[in-house]
C-alpha cells in the first residue's frame, strides 16, 4: 500500500485509488509528477486499496503490447500473487508461436535480501519465489533486474560453497553494485551506533524478570519493564517539545519490538495503552495547575523526571513551556498493534491534515520496509545475530527534520555491540565497492573478495541449515581486525593463557625487545618492528574458545605462515596499560614492567554457559582507536583527512570528528598485536587482589598476495545455539503465524 502510493506520486500521476470511483472528482485524480504533465498517462494494473488480481487483469482485455505507455504492477512478494500475476502474463500476452513477450520488462525488487534470495540446500533445487522471479524475468524479450536493500549480505554472499554457483544463480547482481551514499541529513546506522549513540542509545537492563529477552509464546505479561514505561513517557515529552518548535500536524511515532510472539505482543500493546491513558488523566485534571502543584501529581512528576534527565541540558526550553502542552501531547496519541492478527494499522496518509501519533508495538510486520513516520523513540529487546534481520528490526533509520535530536532508541547492551559491529561491517563492505568501482570491476569478477567478508558466516549459517553437515566458512583476514572477545572460564585456560603472556615477554627480551625499553604510548606500552616469530608462538599457545570463530588458532597461524617472510615479518606489539592505577584497580608486574591493568565489565552471564566467559555485554575488548597505533603523525592525518573527503560522516555537536579505526587499519604497513592484561569486574568493585585475564586483538593490513582463504569450521551444533530464534522464526513464517 504504501509503496503504490509512492509510485502513483512519483510516476503514474494518478492516484490508484480514486480512479475506482466514478464519484471522485476527475481533477482530484491527479497526483505528485501528474500535476506538471497530464499527457503521459502509464497504466496501473494494480491500486492503494488491493493487490494484482488476475480477474481484475483479464476484465480490462488490453494486452501489453496494445499499450501506448508503461504498464506498472505494484504486488507483494507472495507466492500465490506472482503465481497470478505470471499465469495472467503467459495467458494473455505472449506472442503467438512463442513463450515469451515482445516487451522490454523492468523488474525492482524492493527488500532484495528477503524472500528473493534461493535458500534451498540441494545444487539444483530452488526456492519458491526465487524461481517465481527467475520466471518472470525469462517471460518477456528483454528484462532488466534491479534489487534494493539496505541489508545487502544475502545478495552478495550467494551460495558461498560453490565458486560458480555465484555466476550461475539469475539474481546475483553480476553487473553493477551502487552504493547509495546518504545525504548529511540522514539518520543512519552510523550516527546511531558510532557517532552519537551515547546521545541517542539508553541500556535496557531491567526486562529481565518482566520480559526476558527468550521467552515461550505463552508468556504473560504483568507488568512494563520500568524502561519501557520511561521510553513511553520520553516519546511523550518529545512530543510537546515538538509542539513547542512548532512542529503541529506533523506525524510521530514510536516503535516497540519486544516479542515475535502475536498474543505477547497484544498484551503488551494493552500494558502500554493502560500506561497512557494513566497519563492522560493526570494531565488533564493537573497539568493546567502551578508548576508547584502540577508536580505533586505521580505522573506529571514521571514525565518532569525525564524531561530534566533526557532532555533538559541541552533544551532551548524550560518546564514552563513544556508543562502546558503536556495536554496537546499526550491526548492524540493511540496504541497500536500491528501484525497480521491485529486490525491496527499505521494509515499516516489518513492523517496528513493533522498528524498520526501513535505508539506501534509488533514484530515481524514492523520490520521490514515500512516506514514508521515520525519516528522519535524505539524500545527494541529481540535476540537476533543475523546481521540483516538486525538491521532490518530497528526501523529507525531515515530523515528527522527538525527533530533528530530528540531521538531516543532503547536496548540490550549486547545488541548494541552487534549493531556497531554491524555499521562498522557496512562501512567496510562501501570500501570494498569502492574499490571494486576504482578498478573497473564487475560484482562478477569482484564478488568472491566481497565474499570473503567475516559476515558470511551470518548469512551462510541461515541458508545451509537443516543439512546436518559441518559448515564450512571461508574468510579472509587481511584489512580484518580480530580479537578474543569470547573466552573459556575455566582457571587452567585462564592461567594458560597468562603463561603465554609472559613467555611472549620472555621472547621479545630475547630477540632485543625487551619490554622494559619499550615507548610509553597512550593505551600502554609499544614495541616496534618486533620479529614474527614470538609474536606467532603467542598466538599458537593462546587457548581460544570454540564460540570465538576469527580468533580461531589454525587459521590465524596460517594466514601468519604464508606471510611470515614477507608483509608479516614485523609486528607492532601493544601491550595495554592504563597512565596510572585506578583505585581499587588491578597491577601485575608479571611481564617485567608495571601494567596498569584496564577495566573491563563481565558480559551477561544469564545468556552463557558456566564455562564461557564474555568481555562486556557489547563484546568489545580494544578501546576506540587503538588501530592508529604504531603509526605516524602524517599517516593518522592523511587517514582522518580522506575519512572527511569522503564525506562519509559529519562531525559531532561540539566539532570534533569519531574517526573509525578502519580507516587507520588502510594505512598499516606492519600489523598490530595488542595483548590485553585485563582486570574483569564492574566499576565499583575491588579488583586490587585479582589476577589479570590475558586476551588478544590483531589489526591486520592489507595483501598484495593473493590471498588463500583460511576455513573455518562450523558445527550445526553451534549455529543452533547463536541462531536459533533466527531460524525458527523463518522456517514459521516470520511472528505473524504464531
Amino acid at each position: 500500500n504504501q509503496t503504490q502510493m509512492r509510485i502513483d506520486e512519483g510516476f503514474v500521476g494518478r492516484d490508484s485509488a480514486r480512479l475506482l470511483s466514478n464519484r471522485d472528482d476527475p481533477a482530484q485524480r491527479f497526483i505528485g509528477v501528474g500535476r506538471f504533465d497530464k499527457l503521459r498517462r502509464p497504466v496501473t494494473f494494480t491500486n492503494s486499496i488491493k493487490d494484482f488480481s488476475k480477474a481484475l487483469a483479464s476484465g480490462v482485455g488490453v494486452p501489453l503490447d496494445n499499450l501506448r505507455e508503461p504498464a506498472v504492477f505494484v504486488i507483494k512478494k507472495n507466492s500465490s500473487t506472482l503465481k497470478n500475476l505470471i499465469s495472467w502474463l503467459q495467458e494473455h500476452n505472449q506472442r503467438a508461436g512463442t513463450s515469451v513477450i515482445d516487451a522490454p520488462m523492468l523488474l525492482i525488487d524492493d527488500e532484495a535480501d528477503n524472500a528473493s534470495i534461493n535458500i534451498r540446500k540441494g545444487p539444483d533445487e530452488v526456492s519458491r519465489i526465487n524461481g517465481q522471479l527467475r520466471t518472470l524475468l525469462k517471460l518477456f524479450d528483454h528484462s532488466c533486474y534491479v534489487g534494493y536493500t539496505a541489508t545487502p549480505f544475502a545478495n552478495i554472499f550467494i551460495d558461498p560453497d560453490s565458486e560458480t554457483q555465484m555466476q550461475g544463480d539469475d539474481l546475483f547482481p553480476r553487473d553493477f553494485i551502487v552504493s547509495l551514499d546518504p545525504p548529511t541529513n540522514y539518520f543512519g546506522a552510523n550516527r546511531v551506533f558510532l557517532e552519537d549513540s551515547k546521545a541517542i542509545i539508553r541500556p535496557i537492563t531491567d526486562n529481565g524478570d518482566l520480559l526476558p529477552l527468550k521467552h515461550p509464546k505463552d508468556t504473560t505479561v504483568t507488568a512494563l519493564p520500568a524502561s519501557l514505561e520511561k521510553a513511553v513517557r520520553t516519546f511523550l515529552i518529545s512530543r510537546a517539545i515538538r509542539l513547542a518548535r512548532g512542529q503541529r500536524n506533523k506525524h510521530s511515532s514510536m516503535l516497540v519490538n519486544a516479542s515475535r510472539f502475536t498474543d505477547v505482543q497484544r498484551q503488551l500493546r494493552n500494558e502500554v495503552h493502560a500506561l497512557v491513558d494513566r497519563i492522560r488523566a493526570s494531565v488533564r485534571v493537573n497539568g493546567a495547575l502551578a508548576q508547584e502543584k502540577a508536580l505533586q501529581d505521580a505522573e506529571i512528576a514521571a514525565l518532569h523526571a525525564v524531561w530534566l534527565e533526557e532532555y533538559a541540558p541541552d533544551s532551548e526550553f524550560g518546564w514552563s513551556d513544556i508543562q502546558p502542552l503536556l495536554l496537546e501531547s499526550v491526548a492524540p496519541v493511540s496504541v497500536v498493534e500491528v501484525n497480521s492478527r491485529s486490525s491496527g494499522n499505521l494509515a499516516y496518509h489518513d492523517h496528513e491534515e493533522h498528524g498520526l501519533n501513535v505508539i506501534a508495538v509488533g514484530g515481524f510486520s514492523l520490520s521490514r520496509g515500512l516506514t514508521l513516520e515520525g519516528l522519535t523513540v524505539s524500545y527494541f529487546l529481540r535476540n537476533s545475530m543475523m546481521y540483516d534481520t538486525l538491521m532490518q528490526m530497528g526501523r529507525w533509520f531515515g530523515y528527522r527534520p527538525g527533530y533528530d535530536d530528540l531521538c531516543r532508541v532503547w536496548m540490550p547492551e549486547e545488541a548494541e555491540g552487534w549493531y556497531a559491529h554491524i555499521a562498522e561491517s557496512i562501512e567496510e563492505l562501501r570500501d570494498e565497492l569502492r574499490n571494486m568501482e576504482a578498478v573497473g570491476a564487475t560484482p562478477e569478477q569482484f564478488g568472491l573478495k566481497v565474499r570473503s567478508h567475516p559476515d558470511t558466516l551470518i548469512v551462510t549459517a541461515r541458508n545451509k541449515m537443516g543439512s546436518g553437515e559441518k559448515l564450512v566458512v571461508s574468510i579472509g583476514l587481511a584489512n580484518k581486525f580480530a580479537e578474543t572477545a569470547i573466552l573459556k572460564r575455566d582457571a587452567d585456560c585462564l592461567r594458560a593463557n597468562r603463561n603465554a603472556a609472559i613467555a611472549l615477554a620472555k621472547a621479545l627480551a630475547s630477540a632485543g625487545k625487551p619490554l622494559a625499553t619499550a615507548e610509553q604510548v597512550t593505551g600502554g606500552y609499544l614495541l616496534s618492528g618486533v620479529p614474527v616469530g614470538p609474536v606467532r608462538d603467542f598466538i599458537a599457545s593462546f587457548v581460544n574458545h570454540p564460540g570465538s570463530l576469527l580468533t580461531d588458532t589454525g587459521p590465524v597461524c596460517q594466514h601468519i605462515d604464508d606471510r611470515a617472510a614477507t608483509e608479516l615479518a614485523e609486528w607492532d606489539v601493544l601491550f595495554t596499560s592504563l597512565r596510572k592505577r585506578e583505585d581499587n584497580g588491578l597491577s601485575d608486574e608479571s611481564l617485567g614492567v608495571t601494567i596498569n591493568c584496564p577495566r573491563r565489565s563481565e558480559g551477561d552471564r544469564s545468556r552463557n554457559d558456566p564455562t564461557t566467559l564474555r568481555i562486556t555485554n557489547k563484546q568489545r575488548v580494544a578501546s576506540r582507536g587503538v588501530e592508529k597505533t604504531g603509526l605516524t603523525e602524517q599517516q593518522i592525518e592523511d587517514a582522518q583527512n580522506e575519512y572527511v573527503a569522503r564525506g562519509d560522516a559529519r562531525p559531532a555537536k561540539d566539532g570534533s570528528w569519531n574517526y573509525p579505526d578502519r580507516i587507520y587499519r588502510a594505512k598499516r604497513e606492519r600489523p598490530l598485536l595488542i595483548v590485553h592484561m585485563l582486570a574483569i569486574g564492574k566499576e565499583q568493585d575491588d579488583l586490587s587482589q585479582n589476577v589479570p585475564v590475558v586476551a588478544w586483538s590483531i589489526s591486520f593490513p592489507g595483501t598484495e598476495l593473493e590471498e588463500k582463504k583460511v576455513a573455518y569450521v562450523v558445527n550445526t551444533t553451534w549455529v543452533r545455539e547463536n541462531f536459533s530464534d533466527d531460524l525458527e522464526e523463518e522456517e514459521m513464517g516470520g511472528d505473524d503465524e504464531r
